[in-house]
């Protein structure tokens, strides 16, 4: 009876001992994935928005896509354009939008509005900010539902976006560690022709992606350059 009863609580103590070494192995195979903040910002840049008394556009979210290092290129060419003055609002049609399932989407918890009127000549509106996964992405698009519009006259503004794709903004960004991405996306109401109608344009000179520290202990960001 003594040897059976030695015997079981050797077992148990043995037991005990491979449980918790399988716990302490799983805990240092399980690693958490690394992420950083973005902080999604939007303003208005001059195109035809002097004709608004309001312009209110509701946002829902953004789709992101990770960026496989053919962009690259693309981005500087347009940045050229842009700096040489040959082109501040970009034409954006239907079909250069990417709709394809390689993006990912984030809707907003609650949908976020902004006065395009109100935020020229440098101000800004934040309508998200939230934690990534750190990698480098290819662009960001913003869902726009809606636009409820007065133009400077009283009357009703019939304003979309093309094909009522999303906007798209070219720009490419990182998610770094520890950091606070934030991302100013830069549209205008461009007006489209003699049809009375406009279409939000977004305009590449204006789009900016800069870089802060975060202390996580004080919750406060030092800027970094932008690269």
């Amino acid at each position: 009876m003594h040897d059976t009863t030695t015997s079981r609580r050797t077992y148990l103590r043995a037991a005990g001992a491979v449980g918790l070494a399988g716990i302490t192995a799983l805990a240092g195979c399980s690693g958490s994935t690394a992420t950083g903040t973005l902080a999604t910002k939007v303003k208005d840049a001059p195109g035809d928005i002097d004709d608004f008394e309001t312009c209110v556009v509701t946002i829902q979210g953004f789709w992101v896509k990770e960026s496989d290092g053919t962009e690259t290129e693309e981005s500087t060419d347009e940045s050229t354009e842009t700096a040489e003055g040959t082109e501040e609002v970009e034409q954006q049609d239907e079909e250069d939008v990417d709709r394809s399932d390689e993006r990912t989407y984030y809707e907003y918890d609650e949908a976020q509005e902004a006065d395009l009127v109100q935020l020229q000549d440098g101000e800004t509106a934040l309508v998200d900010e939230r934690e990534l996964e750190t990698d480098t992405y290819a662009y960001l698009q913003l869902d726009v539902s809606g636009v409820d519009a007065t133009l400077s006259d009283g009357s009703d503004a019939d304003v979309g976006t093309p094909g009522e794709a999303p906007l798209q903004f070219k720009e490419q960004f990182e998610i770094r560690e520890n950091q606070r991405t934030t991302f100013t996306a830069d549209f205008t109401p461009v007006k489209r022709g003699q049809t009375g109608s406009y279409l939000l344009q977004p305009v590449a000179s204006g789009t900016e992606v800069s870089y802060s520290d975060v202390t996580s202990t004080e919750g406060t960001a030092t800027p970094t350059p932008s690269e």
